[in-house]
Parts: structure tokens; C-alpha cells; sequence
């Protein structure tokens, strides 16, 4: 089966600069070793994770139709998902992090379809689809848990990043995709890792995204929830991981009583957490989000969140106190002795909204070089121009057609010709335009006739700062597509001659062709491919009852074991699971 992109209707209300990140799973490209990659793993950890995960997660590999032995389908999944509400889409792999969050907040789950190696099958720092989907999916089919998700999807997908964030989201992309690439070099693996160490290394100041993504890390994918002292397992991370799942358990890892101290905690992608984080129940993660929420920009607004989205150099969104939106990238600001904003600027494409709706005729064609405009009150009568009465602003000549000239508090000056004014729903002024023009602030002018038609933005102070355009239909695309790209490496002979051996055994289990000989598959996997440790546990599990051929590939997979000690665990407990 070839399965593609399959239709929910909470997909078709995912915009366009989010569609851009989707694309076809392409079912059939998963090997027989990717399947028995998936089954492994499955067996293992829900074996395991009966006794440890949290009762939601067993309950949810049910609601969400994930099977242990097959490969999840997007189209199953998307039909399944649809009933508890959500709906799921594959990408590849990483994807910008306010992209990430913005999916959970239209609730849909991302998933990165492509599978770990072999080599890899404990761990990967790459998400793939045993950790999308077999350790996000699960989770959500819990009510509380699912509106936690997309509560932090909207929130964090107004988090301002900062450059640093950009580069390390880039050096940790490509180090999963080195590190999942059949063809990567030792070389190259080094180099990629010393790029995230040394950004980790960097002592910057934790932007939002930074603290955002921390809260993440320890709830979503590496958290616990009960007791300090007994608890049980609920991030991605964790129930995706064999080695980490049982690590965690040990008193080896410090377990902390989970608190909005969390967001400063930063973590290593690369290795095992020495501290996790336990949160009472699913309830308190919202209580910690909102307490968190309420440092944020997007709630403070202010002079401190227009200096993080100047800094973060991406487009970004200021609410005004009249409700007005100003969205694009922020370069400029002028504060007064009490740290109020008195004056921003944009540079490049710029959109005014009201509401999240673009205001008609002020989108990026009326304003593609930037816009600017002072806030605040006027000198001498101590009123904003957004608190004055019809009667007020006629008085002070605030008029349709007439020429006025005005100062505010700050010293700067406005002279031109008023033009019109746009007001709000509630009939608020909240823009009035002006021809031949002239802004002064003492001896530097802000902005000339020559520069055409000067809108001026009404609002005492900035009210709200986030990243994002107030309306998603004014840019052509908000996130930032990453030109790293997966990669796909050619198969070799002996790579499909081994593919050729697993889908045998897969058919010879599923009843699909009965007259495989699994004394020859034996014998071939032994003579020509003397490393694979996995088929050889799939065979013992179908030889059980033929002892001379079990006994072989025990002796053999006990061999392997002296051979190769840094995999012997992972035949132990493929052993285990046969045996049980």
C-alpha cells in the first residue's frame, strides 16, 4: 500500500505556511528490516512498560489502532485519531520549533515517518516514528493530557526565538539526520556534534523559545507524573526509548517535583538526562504552563518584548492598546526615561490587523518597505489620541482633510495633512493617514513627505509581543524552512539480499506463504550476513518447537553476544521475549 497525506477534517484547517511541512509517508518504502525494527522495539516496551508507563499509555495504544506489529499507516491513524479529536501528518523529520508547536495547537500530531536503524534501535536523537508514534499517540487519547498539548501548541507558537535558537535548531538537524544516514562518516558525525556542543557550550541569555522548548523536553517528551518516590512514565522520549526507559527508573537519575524552575533547566539531546521532572498529575502541567505564560511577551508586551522580537531578527507581531496589530521584522525602538516605547520600526514587508484579520488595503504590497509610527500620549493635555471623544477630536483638529500638527509627551512631532482614519468594531480610532508628512524626534527625522502616505498607529503602549504574523494569510510563509535535508541512501546487493530474508521470515509469520525453509534462511543469514543479530531472534521465535534448529541459533545468538558485547543486552531481551 502506498499510503499519502489522508483526509480529517482538522486537516483541512491547517494553513498554508504549516501544509508546506507535509508530506506523503510512502508506506511502501518501509523495508522488512524497518518492520521488524518497529516490532522489536514494541514487544520490548510494551512488555516492559505494562508495569512502568502510566495507565493512559496502554489504554492509548488501543484508542489510537497502533499495532506492535506493523508500522502505523498515517490513513489508519488519521481515522482512528479523528474520533478522540486530533488528527496526525508526516514530515521530515525536525521542523522549526514555533511550526512544531503551532501543528499541537490544531491539534495534529506531528510524526517524522521515517524509522530509526538498526544500529540505533535503543535510541536515536532523530525523531522518527517509533518515538512520534508510538510515544506521543498514546498520551493524547487522555482527555487532560491531549488539552495540555494543544494549550502549550498555542502558547509556545508565540514564543520569540532568538538567533541562537535558529542555529541550534539547524545543528541539531543536521546532527539527527548524520546520525541516521547509512553513508555518514565518522568525520562528519564529529563535526556535527561539536556544532551542538558548542552552541550548547554558548552562555546566552534563555529567549522564550528557549524556555518554551525546556518545558517541553521535561513534560512532554521526558516526563513523570505520581510520586517522587514511585513514579510512572509519560514523555515521548522515555516510552520510545528501551535503555532510557529503564535508566530513568533507576536511583541513579535524580527525580525532582516538576515547578516552572523546569523552563531554566536545559538538557543535552545527545545523552541520557541525569534529572527528570514528576509532575502531581496531568492538571498541574497546565497550572505550571499558565504561571509560565504569564512572563511572556505575548502577555506583557512592553518595551522588554519588543527588544526579544528586534533581537530575534523574524517576523513578529505588536499588539497596541487600541487593539491594533503590527506584524513583520522589528529593527528599531525609541523608549522614554520610564522604559515605555515611544517609537518602533519595521524593515521589509509589514501588515496591520485588527483581530487576526488583516485590516484591507495595509497588508505587505501597501507597506513593503516597513512601517513606523511614535505611541503614547500628547504633550500639553496629557490624552492619547485613542482615548479622545468625537468631540475631543474635532476640538483639537483631529479631522478629515484638515492640517494638524501635534506633539507627543516623548518630544516627537507629527505634521501633515489627516487623510482618513480606520476605526475598530467598537468604533475606536485605531490608524489615521496622513499625506506630506513630516515625524522629527529633536534633531533626527523619522519620516518625510518624500516616503509617500504616513499611517500612524494609535496606541498608548504596546500591549502584547509574539512571534508570528497577527493574520497567516499576509506572508507567503512565517517559519523558516531548513535546506538540510534527509537523506536517502542507495541500497547495496547485500542490503536487499538481507531485506530478502526478513520479508520471507514476516511472511512465513503472518501465515502468508507457509512453505518458507527457515533452515535455509538460517544458514544464508550466517554465511553471508554474520552481523544481523535481529533476524536470528525472529527465527528462534518461530523454532521453538524444531529443537535442533532453536538450539542453532541459540548457540549462535549466545556467540554473537561474547562477539559483540555493546549489543549483547539487546539479545538478552530479545531472548526474554521469546521465552515469555
Amino acid at each position: 500500500m502506498n499510503e499519502n497525506i489522508e483526509t480529517n477534517p482538522l486537516l483541512d484547517r491547517l494553513p498554508p505556511h504549516l501544509q508546506q511541512y507535509i508530506k506523503p509517508q510512502n508506506y511502501d518504502e518501509y523495508t522488512p528490516i524497518n518492520q521488524a525494527v518497529w516490532r522489536y522495539v514494541m514487544r520490548k516496551s510494551v512488555s516492559y512498560l505494562r508495569h512502568v508507563a502510566h495507565d493512559s499509555y496502554l489504554e492509548g495504544l488501543q484508542k489510537t489502532g497502533i499495532s506492535i506489529d506493523s508500522i502505523p499507516s498515517m490513513y489508519g491513524m488519521n481515522r482512528i485519531l479523528k474520533e478522540i479529536g486530533w488528527a496526525a501528518v508526516a514530515v521530515d523529520g525536525f521542523i522549526p520549533p514555533n511550526a512544531f508547536m503551532e501543528f499541537q495547537a490544531y491539534k495534529v500530531l506531528v510524526i517524522a515517518s521515517d524509522i530509526r536503524q538498526l544500529e540505533h534501535i535503543s535510541y536515536t536523537p532523530a525523531p522518527d516514528i517509533i518515538h512520534e508514534a508510538a510515544g506521543h499517540a498514546p498520551i493524547i487519547a487522555n482527555p487532560d493530557y491531549a488539552e495540555y498539548l494543544r494549550r502549550f501548541g498555542e502558547i509556545g507558537a508565540k514564543a520569540i526565538l532568538s538567533s541562537h535558537d535558529n542555529d541550534m535548531y539547524e545543528a541539531v538537524r543536521k546532527l539527527s539526520i548524520l546520525k541516521e544516514a547509512p553513508g555518514s562518516t565518522t568525520a562528519e558525525i564529529e563535526a556535527a556534534e561539536n556544532r551542538v556542543n558548542e552552541l550548547q557550550a554558548k552562555k546566552v541569555e534563555l529567549s522564550e523559545m528557549a524556555m518554551i522548548r525546556n518545558l517541553h523536553w521535561w513534560t512532554v517528551e521526558y516526563g513523570l507524573i505520581g510520586n517522587v518516590d514511585n513514579p510512572k512514565i509519560y514523555g515521548a522520549g522515555l516510552l520510545s526509548s528501551i535503555g532510557e526507559s529503564k535508566w530513568c527508573m533507576t536511583d541513579e537519575v535524580k527525580k525532582l517535583p516538576y515547578s516552572v524552575d523546569a523552563a531554566y533547566q536545559e538538557f543535552d539531546i545527545t545523552k541520557p538526562q541525569p534529572q527528570l521532572y514528576v509532575t502531581p498529575d496531568f492538571s498541574y502541567l497546565m497550572q505550571v504552563l499558565e504561571e509560565f505564560a504569564q512572563t511572556m511577551a505575548l502577555r506583557k508586551g512592553g518595551f522588554r518584548g519588543l527588544r526579544k522580537l528586534i533581537e530575534s531578527k523574524k517576523i513578529g507581531t505588536i499588539e497596541l492598546s487600541t487593539g491594533l496589530q503590527v506584524s513583520g521584522v522589528f529593527t528599531e525602538m525609541i523608549t522614554n526615561e520610564d522604559n515605555e516605547v515611544v517609537f518602533f520600526r519595521t524593515e521589509g514587508p509589514t501588515a496591520l490587523s485588527n483581530r487576526e484579520k488583516e485590516l484591507i488595503g495595509h497588508g505587505i504590497t501597501m507597506h513593503p518597505h516597513g512601517f513606523s509610527s511614535p505611541l503614547g500620549k500628547l504633550k500639553g493635555i496629557n490624552l492619547a489620541i485613542e482615548d479622545m471623544s468625537p468631540r475631543d477630536l474635532k476640538a483639537y483638529n483631529f479631522y478629515d482633510g484638515e492640517r494638524i500638527s501635534f506633539e507627543y509627551e516623548s518630544g516627537i512631532k507629527v505634521d501633515g495633512l489627516n487623510v482618513t482614519g480606520i476605526r475598530n468594531l467598537n468604533g475606536k480610532l485605531i490608524l489615521i493617514q496622513f499625506t506630506d508628512c513630516t515625524v522629527t524626534y529633536g534633531n533626527s527625522v523619522l519620516f518625510k513627505p518624500e516616503y509617500g502616505t504616513f499611517d500612524l498607529a494609535l496606541g498608548k503602549k504596546i500591549v502584547s509581543a509574539y512571534a508570528g504574523a497577527a493574520d497567516y494569510n499576509s506572508f507567503d510563509s512565517m517559519h523558516f524552512k531548513s535546506n538540510t535535508l534527509t537523506v536517502k541512501v542507495p541500497k547495496s546487493k547485500e542490503d536487499e539480499a538481507l531485506e530478502r530474508l526478513y520479508m520471507q521470515v514476516r511472511d512465513y509469520r503472518t501465515g502468508k506463504d507457509n512453505n518458507v525453509s527457515l533452515p535455509h534462511i538460517f544458514d544464508e543469514l550466517t554465511a553471508n550476513h554474520p552481523k544481523d543479530w535481529l533476524l536470528l531472534i525472529e527465527l528462534y521465535e518461530l523454532t521453538l518447537d524444531k529443537n535442533s534448529l532453536a538450539t542453532n541459533i541459540i548457540n549462535r545468538l549466545e556467540a554473537m553476544q561474547k562477539e559483540r558485547p555493546s549489543i549483547a543486552h539487546l539479545i538478552a531481551d530479545g531472548i526474554e521475549l521469546v521465552a515469555n
